[in-house]
């Protein structure tokens, strides 16, 4: 049965702080403005300068509840840019209203809406469906019809939802010619069931703020209640349910459109981990630019939506300025992928996310180590939110003692101790083989910067589950870690972890399975580490 109201709420309770945590960061409160009553489109006059509270009509008919915010001394006389933002999942309309009005100020006409079945808008939740891109296209030409927007210079943009909503939008409308997807995804299904592993507390905290905050339709209910029951044979029909709402899916007509675009997402996201970003980035082939900062969803930008200076929002306003306003400030002339380290906050520009590694550092996984399933070791990614937030602002990650892991429920490997500082850029890959005694199985591969008194922070990690595997047969497993950005110090080693129980993630492990992990000569595993050698010059945001 659909799961309960009850039961979702639970769900998210069990990330109650760092839900609240992300809101702080990623919505303004209410308080921050002073909403007009709602007025019709037809009504909808505007004064110089003004924030006005409209109703847009969406596709079917559907009220779309908007605000719309116009340049000082907008007369009719003239044409502005014209910027659409989706709201975020869950988010009220006011989201962004603090980066609305100063892109208004630097003439701009910004239309901020609520997306279908969240909040007062109608509707049911669509996902990022075709109804979504739709209403994205009914939004512009309200704003054509109603004010003084440039039917010519078109952007769109948002965080989260409104990312992913944004960039399946600029498939589909030509006109849109620049677009700011802030901690969205390319690929939905590559990042909430990455290693064909459900993220669990990702997909309960969307779902249950999704009970609690809008209208999800029996569609939505249908899905969440067949990925988190972990119901095999409804997965075709989930994969295909999420490829539709993918970017990736439609990356030949974003690419013939040829709209700029600009992608933004944290190192530690819960939601969309950085990879499958990355791929997308990879594929674009028109103007486009990259940047990864440490912090969970949404976090890296969330203090800008509160009107705070923040480099996201900056450099999301140049991307805009060039490319819709054709303002020369350099930014398509500056190294497209920009990173910050996680360990010194520094930022690093590339021409390409290929180009970030200059070598790999490979750990042997020699030997045979044989766990029991179902037991937790201690390693594990955190909570969700939480503690990608702990990293961000406090240099915090996950940690474990690796001396201390049972060796009976994980498998450890460790290098020797570096004599210079590694800096780990990119994406970690593992190549092991497994031999499992039941035909599915679930198991999360660990990468650990560990210190001298063998005390283990987190770099990387990621999860991977088989199914229809012959018990007692070795097959092999290619698994890519989780992207990132770290620094590993001289005298410190890396360990590689593998165990079969983290919160994050649901397992599928039967009562009492075993997994052996191998090393057969003619095709030994191996973790292999990407690394930044020699100097890397530090950038300004």
């Amino acid at each position: 049965m659909t799961p309960s109201r009850t039961t979702l709420r639970a769900a998210v309770g069990t990330v109650s702080a760092a839900v609240l945590a992300a809101t702080v960061l990623t919505g303004p409160p209410a308080a921050a403005v002073s909403p007009a009553a709602p007025v019709s489109a037809a009504t909808a006059t505007r004064t110089p300068g003004s924030v006005k509270f409209i109703d847009i009509t969406g596709d079917g008919g559907v009220v779309l509840k908007a605000n719309v915010s116009t340049p000082a001394g907008a007369d009719g006389t003239r044409r502005y840019p014209v910027i659409v933002l989706p709201t975020s999942w869950a988010m009220p309309q006011v989201e962004y209203l603090a980066q609305a009005q100063k892109l208004a100020d630097a003439g701009y006409v910004v239309v901020g809406y609520n997306s279908r079945g969240f909040w007062q808008s109608g509707g049911q939740i669509e996902t990022a469906g075709p109804q979504d891109i739709a209403d994205a296209s009914k939004v512009i030409d309200w704003a054509l019809a109603h004010t003084p927007a440039d039917p010519q210079k078109i952007g769109m943009g948002g965080v989260s939802y409104g990312a992913g909503i944004s960039l399946l939008t600029s498939a589909f409308d030509k006109r849109i010619k620049a677009v700011a997807a802030l901690s969205g995804w390319g690929d939905l299904i590559g990042s909430i069931y990455s290693g064909r592993t459900q993220h669990r507390q990702a997909a309960q905290l969307l779902g249950g703020l999704g009970e609690l905050t809008g209208h999800p339709g029996p569609e939505l209910r249908g899905i969440l209640k067949d990925f988190l029951g972990s119901n095999l044979a409804k997965e075709q029909d989930m994969i295909t349910w999420g490829k539709k709402r993918s970017p990736a899916t439609y990356i030949d007509k974003i690419n013939a459109n040829g709209a700029a675009i600009m992608l933004g997402n944290a190192w530690g996201d819960s939601l969309f981990p950085p990879n499958q970003y990355a791929d997308f980035y990879e594929k674009l082939t028109g103007p486009k630019r990259l940047e990864f900062r440490p912090g969970d969803h949404a976090t890296a930008e969330g203090l800008g939506l509160l009107g705070l200076p923040n480099d996201t929002w900056s450099h999301t306003r140049q991307w805009f300025d060039h490319y819709l306003k054709g303002t020369d400030n350099g930014i398509d002339r500056a190294a497209p992928v920009l990173l910050k380290s996680r360990s010194t906050g520094a930022y690093e520009g590339y021409q390409s996310w290929r180009d970030v590694p200059s070598g790999h550092r490979k750990i042997e996984l020699t030997g045979t180590q044989r766990i029991r399933t179902n037991i937790d070791s201690g390693a594990n990614g955190g909570l969700v939110f939480l503690s990608s937030m702990l990293d961000q602002f406090f240099r915090l990650p996950p940690m474990a003692s690796i001396p201390l892991l049972p060796r009976s429920v994980a498998a450890v490997w460790e290098s020797g101790r570096y004599a210079s500082e590694q800096r780990v850029r990119g994406t970690t890959r593992l190549h092991t083989t497994v031999t499992g005694t039941a035909e599915s199985g679930t198991a999360i591969a660990y990468l650990y910067d560990v210190g001298p008194l063998g005390l283990g922070r987190l770099v990387s990690h990621a999860p991977f589950t088989f199914h229809g595997k012959t018990p007692g047969r070795p097959f092999g497993v290619d698994l890519e870690l989780f992207s990132t950005a770290y620094d590993v110090p001289a005298g410190h080693r890396l360990a590689v972890v593998v165990d079969t129980v983290d919160p994050l993630y649901i397992e599928h492990n039967p009562s009492g399975a075993r997994l052996t992990f191998s090393s057969p000569a003619d095709d030994p595993s191996y973790v292999s580490v990407p690394v930044r050698e020699g100097g890397q010059p530090s950038h300004k945001a």
